[in-house]
């Protein structure tokens, strides 16, 4: 199961910051990233990544509203 965050970014740079602090949190809750786009005309940062542990993943993103608060989530199966 994978799990794509779409997140709006007027600052890449200050949005890349604060994802890359998250590293330990992302990997204790059962994720791996495995890819991150920014759109090209639009300020948004999309984030693809590998659920090991679903549960795991929504607790992180409740505890986590002031990193994720404004993304969209959308858990995916590969069909």
């Amino acid at each position: 199961m994978q799990l794509i965050l779409e997140f709006p970014s007027p600052d890449y740079a200050a949005w890349k910051s604060a994802f890359d602090a998250q590293f330990e949190n992302i990997e204790g809750s059962g994720m791996s990233t495995l890819q991150i786009w920014r759109a090209a005309d639009e300020p948004k940062v999309l984030v693809l990544f590998e659920v090991h542990n679903r549960k795991a993943a929504e607790s992180w993103l409740a505890r986590e509203r002031a990193f994720a608060g404004a993304a969209r989530t959308t858990f995916v199966e590969t069909a």
